[in-house]
């Protein structure tokens, strides 16, 4: 297994939507991302940024209480994931991999809020870790079996 992290800050949260536009540009079709960190660290917010960078202009809210939200309008479809009220059984039954194996749907970039839930995570993933800071956020990258550089996702400086 091929595994590599990297640590940053983001100083608002205009900065991580800004951050998640970038991410957006740069992530092939296919990528998993595991969100993870307190309720309000901004893992939403990460992905309204992706949201908009994919072109996606409608509005992207927390699946909190629908499980998934999907967005299929911008430049690939966005699938955002919200595990926090399920169980892990409940999480078996929603087959998640069905967004991201791209038989049932469309490939895309799918995003989980909360993955610990996941019965089993995926062979490749990036996951990305929200902490509060003040006003921002540190964020930890993390990437199993990724081939792109972590280097290339930071923000600029």
């Amino acid at each position: 297994m091929n595994e590599n992290s990297m640590e940053f800050f983001l100083p608002d949260l205009n900065a991580t939507d800004q951050w998640g536009q970038q991410l957006a540009q740069q992530l092939p079709l296919g990528t998993i991302i595991l969100l993870q960190g307190d309720l309000g660290a901004g893992k939403t917010s990460l992905v309204q940024g992706l949201g908009r960078g994919l072109g996606i202009t409608g509005e992207i809210v927390s699946p909190t209480f629908t499980i998934v939200n999907e967005y299929r309008e911008g430049k690939m479809p966005l699938y955002h994931l919200d595990l926090y009220r399920l169980n892990t059984l409940e999480v078996e039954y929603l087959y998640p991999e069905q967004y991201w194996q791209g038989e049932d749907f469309p490939l895309g970039i799918t995003a989980v809020e909360w993955p610990e839930r996941l019965p089993q995570l995926p062979s490749q993933y990036l996951q990305i870790q929200l902490c509060h800071q003040g006003e921002g956020r540190s964020i930890a990258l993390t990437a199993q079996d990724w081939a792109m550089d972590l280097k290339e996702l930071l923000p600029p400086s």
